[in-house]
Parts: structure tokens; C-alpha cells; sequence
């Protein structure tokens, strides 16, 4: 499929890949797209931002290549490494034959042969089993905020012109630069070199009337008054003192929990003994279960009956 040629068709593709957005980040990404630059999605844990990554990557036929970032993340596991244990091999059969051109063997041991790519340098090129007839792959890095600070530097160079440069081998340049995605959940701030290259949307957590429809979509099987009832607490949940509030994901996992359960709606004691599959940290479980989930049940049930059935549609 190709990309998509304007605001309203970006909304469309990602209504088909089952991605409720609103037109501030379909307008963010469809110039992302359109201008060939990165996009950093930042927001809080569990809004939405690797799924459009996963959503654009399937909607658009193309690869998804995932760099999941994490403390102590280095080039090694990031971009590429040398097959040492194949290299050595290779080493020593050739000393045993005794025909050992040093220069010849040099070239040899540092060919593709022995590269092992990771996600950066797999992301450049271009896949040899013809993955990329649709076009160039998406990469997703995602939570670079969990890195350390250095790892940003070397991340400029790919960013900026789409190359990587390995010392044995040469500068590895994209023929057509991958549709990157960066998601951060701002534990820590991205140096401003970073982000300017990129396009920037924070993605923060739906209205009722959105989450609604996100439900909607993502679980059509569970009746509107669930739904009502799911969003109507989770909205409250979220206003409360919480160590961490609960996002998108975890309203989408409490009605497919609350189906397997067979409920038709929300009740005390379902809320009590389901609250895992929304909060997780037990502080945050035993504050709530302390009376506070009795009283917020009360006032999103209050508040749906004073919206009426306009709520629940």
C-alpha cells in the first residue's frame, strides 16, 4: 500500500488497522510520511504510541523492525556485531590448510558472511529475501528515554543521513530511508539535538468520548454499557493520587477481563477483585481498594446516568 496523501487519509489507515487517533497526530504523522523525517511520540505509559508503529508497519505491507531501548543499550546489540566465535573458526581452518594469505583472510573473515545485524543496521538494508517489495521497513525505537545519554550521539548519525559506518566495511547508507518511529515515556528528557531532527506529538490520555470509541474498536464484542461503565471509572482512576495512572492499554485489558468474567456491567465487588488488571503496584491497589473504588464506582455510574443513553451509544 502506498503511503497515505493527506491528514484524512492517514485517519483512515489507521481506523482500518484498528487505531483510534485524533487529527493532531494524524497531521504529525502524515507530514512525518510525507516529508521523510522521523516522528518521536512521547507520552505516558500505555497511550497508544508503539501501537502506531505496529499499525502503520501492517497497514502499509511493510517490515517492523523493533529496537526495544534499555539501560546500558550499546552498538553491539543496537546496530551490528562480528560473529567472533565464526571468525575464529574460520581463522584456524585456513591456518590448518597452510595456505594463509593474511590480507585475503582479513577481507574474508570481515564480510557479510560473518556481520550479524541488529535492528539500526537491518533497518538500512535492504532485505534480501525481498521483504521490502512494498517498501522501505518501519523502525520503531522504542522508550529510547531508557537509554543512557551516549547512545543518542551515535543515534544522530542515523537519524541525520540515514547511514551507519562500520570500520572493516564502510559507510552503509539506506537507498531509501526507513519510516522511523521514536517513542519516549519521558522518565528522563532526550537531548535537543535528537529531537530536532525529528517531528514531535505528545500523545496524552483520551477524553471519555474517545476512549469510548477506542473500545469501541479494539473490543467490539463487549456491550456499550460496559464500556460506558469501564471508561466512566478509568477517567476518574486517572485524577486520583496514583504512583501509576492507568492508560489506554489497561482499559482495553479490563473489558476483555470483565468479558471472560461474563459481566455485563461494573460492580463492586468485580472492580475489588479485578483492580490487578488495571493498577499495577500493590500501593496503588490497596489505596483504591481502601473505599476509594466504592466511591468512584458510585460517580461514574451517577455521571452516566445524568449524560443518559447518549453516553452509552
Amino acid at each position: 500500500m502506498t503511503l497515505p496523501e493527506s491528514v484524512d487519509a492517514t485517519v483512515e489507515l489507521l481506523r482500518e488497522g484498528r487505531y483510534v487517533c485524533d487529527r493532531a497526530l494524524a497531521t504529525s504523522l502524515f507530514l512525518a510520511l510525507k516529508l521523510g523525517r522521523p516522528l518521536f511520540l512521547e507520552g505516558d505509559a500505555g497511550v497508544g504510541k508503539t501501537e502506531i508503529a505496529k499499525v502503520l508497519a501492517a497497514q502499509l505491507g511493510r517490515r517492523l523492525i523493533r529496537l526495544q531501548c534499555y539501560e546500558g543499550l550499546d552498538l553491539a546489540s543496537a546496530a551490528y556485531e562480528w560473529n567472533y566465535s565464526r571468525q575464529m573458526m574460520e581463522i584456524r581452518l585456513a591456518e590448518a590448510s597452510g595456505s594463509v594469505d593474511k590480507d585475503t583472510l582479513e577481507q574474508g573473515v570481515f564480510s557479510d558472511r560473518f556481520l550479524v545485524e541488529r535492528p539500526l543496521l537491518s533497518a538500512l538494508r535492504e532485505d534480501p529475501g525481498g521483504a521490502d517489495a512494498h517498501g522501505p521497513p518501519v523502525l520503531l525505537i522504542d522508550e529510547l528515554d531508557r537509554t543512557d545519554e551516549p547512545f543518542e550521539a551515535f543515534l544522530l548519525e542515523v537519524l541525520s543521513d540515514f547511514q551507519l559506518s562500520i570500520p572493516e566495511l564502510g559507510t552503509i547508507t539506506a537507498k531509501e530511508p526507513p519510516i522511523v518511529i521514536l517513542t519516549s515515556n519521558r522518565t528522563r528528557e532526550i537531548h535537543d539535538a535528537l529531537k530536532r531532527r525529528c517531528f514531535y506529538h505528545w500523545i496524552d490520555y483520551p477524553n471519555a468520548e474517545r476512549e469510548r470509541q477506542i473500545l469501541a474498536v479494539r473490543v467490539p464484542h463487549a456491550e456499550a454499557r460496559l464500556t460506558a461503565q469501564v471508561v466512566a471509572f478509568i477517567q476518574r482512576l486517572r485524577q486520583r493520587d496514583l504512583f501509576k495512572v492507568p492508560g489506554v492499554a489497561e482499559s482495553i485489558d479490563w473489558t476483555h477481563a470483565l468479558l471472560a468474567l461474563d459481566k455485563v456491567e461494573l460492580a463492586q465487588e468485580t472492580v475489588e477483585s479485578t483492580l490487578g488488571v488495571v493498577l499495577k503496584y500493590q500501593d496503588d491497589i490497596e489505596n483504591i481498594r481502601a473505599g476509594e473504588h466504592a466511591k468512584i464506582l458510585d460517580e461514574a455510574k451517577r455521571s452516566l446516568a445524568e449524560e443518559g443513553p447518549a453516553s452509552e451509544g
